[in-house]
């Protein structure tokens, strides 16, 4: 629900304000994305991981602290956002205003969904998502049909309508985030949330770096041209990343099976994504050109058409990536799964940039198709030497009887998490 929301609102400005101020959105919606990514490496990650299926009252506990960390990493964004849409002028200073006005709210909101699929319940993560929409959609036609379809406003009622999804969320699990927690969360979750926000901010970053560039280079419109072919992808990236919040308890599991159920199970969700991937940019290149493509992008259509074909090969290859990104989460390989993303991040914006000096926007969707291929690459390289990795000796309590093949399944760096929460590992998802 949370991606037809923001895929929506990609469609519905990019009919209705046109290719330079679309552009202008992108910048903003990324920047969106890098803080998004640093809130979950912070405060919703170490929670997935170490505090899925326990039992509710060490739920609520760890929720409370862990959406005070999610709502402090909003407030940080908002000002330096702020700060931001002060040195900007025109259509990207106003969407950076509204963007700033409304970023506590946006990563409060999206904390909720992890919190309540890490106690096992996606219905009411669905249900937050849907009270989002049900407010957003209504107040964007309002705006449109009172001639105050502006970038400012429509980018305004996306924050707003999420600040109240946000506040909707103690409602249902009966929690108040503890903004005073928030040091505190960081701290106990040092060795996973720093690693994971670094991992989560270089591969936004790295998008936000590449339009930005595309930005200097080639114009807003062409970022508009680039980020018009991002959403056309939006109804599988809709199914890409669902899969993710069910997929890496999953993942945990298999592994307490065994690391050769957990190696399946990863070779299964990359494949199963690229066929996705694949059907769905078939059906693109079949019906935009008979009707969907006016009907979804307007006039930008027919300059984004020629951008398929090389996106597809760009989002196989991070299909491919996905399920040994999910293998290195769910063995706690933090150190592994944060340079994998180094190295993909760096040759993706070298990748992009280059593209588009050589070739417009054509080159720098080519560029993103080679840096998909080398995180394919880089990932399963990364996934490979981590089961490869001795397993660690009984711990004390255990030592002088045969560890279960569950322990011996845990990496190093999961037999410690195991160690500080065992009630996590011991209790199952």
């Amino acid at each position: 629900m949370s991606s037809v929301t923001n895929f929506a609102v990609n469609i519905y400005i990019a009919r209705t304000l046109g290719a330079d101020q679309y552009g202008a959105f992108s910048l903003a919606f990324v920047t969106y994305s890098f803080a998004l990514n640093a809130s979950r490496g912070l405060a919703t990650d170490p929670l997935m991981v170490r505090h899925s299926g326990i039992d509710v009252a060490t739920w609520r506990r760890a929720t409370a602290s862990c959406t005070g960390t999610a709502t402090l990493v909003g407030l940080a964004s908002a000002v330096c956002v702020l700060l931001a849409a002060i040195g900007l002028h025109g259509a990207p200073r106003l969407a950076f205003l509204a963007l700033g006005l409304t970023m506590p709210g946006l990563l409060l909101q999206d904390s909720w969904r992890f919190a309540f699929f890490a106690l096992g319940r996606g219905g009411h993560a669905f249900l937050n998502d849907t009270v989002w929409a049900i407010v957003l959609f209504p107040a964007l036609i309002v705006l449109k049909r009172t001639d105050h379809a502006t970038l400012f406003s429509f980018v305004l009622a996306w924050g707003l309508s999420a600040c109240v999804a946000a506040l909707v969320g103690p409602l249902q699990a009966r929690v108040l985030p503890k903004l005073t927690d928030g040091v505190a969360w960081v701290v106990r979750h040092r060795d996973l949330g720093f690693r994971y926000m670094a991992e989560g901010t270089a591969s936004s970053g790295s998008t936000q770096l590449r339009n930005y560039g595309i930005g200097l280079i080639l114009g807003l419109a062409a970022l508009g041209y680039v980020q018009a072919v991002s959403t056309l992808m939006g109804p599988f990236m809709v199914v890409f990343f669902g899969m993710g919040l069910v997929t890496l308890p999953e993942a945990a599991r298999q592994l307490r099976r065994s690391r050769r159920h957990l190696t399946v199970f990863c070779l299964l969700i990359s494949a199963g994504l690229s066929v996705l991937a694949v059907i769905w940019s078939v059906l693109l290149l079949v019906a935009l050109p008979r009707g969907l493509g006016h009907y979804a992008l307007g006039s930008l259509w027919r300059p984004t058409y020629p951008l398929i074909l090389p996106f597809t090969f760009f989002i196989v290859g991070t299909c491919l990536s996905a399920g040994a990104g999910i293998g290195l989460h769910a063995m706690a390989a933090s150190r592994r799964s944060l340079r994998a993303m180094l190295i993909y991040s760096g040759c993706y914006v070298a990748a992009c940039l280059i593209g588009a000096a050589l070739d417009g926007a054509v080159g720098t969707i080519y560029g993103c198709a080679v840096a998909g291929g080398v995180s394919a690459l880089v990932f399963w390289l990364e996934f490979r030497a981590e089961l490869r990795s001795p397993s660690p000796s009984p711990s004390p309590a255990r030592r002088g009887s045969a560890p279960t093949g569950r322990h011996r399944a845990l990496s190093r760096s999961q037999r410690r998490a195991a160690n500080l929460f065992p009630s996590d590992y011991e209790g199952g998802m």
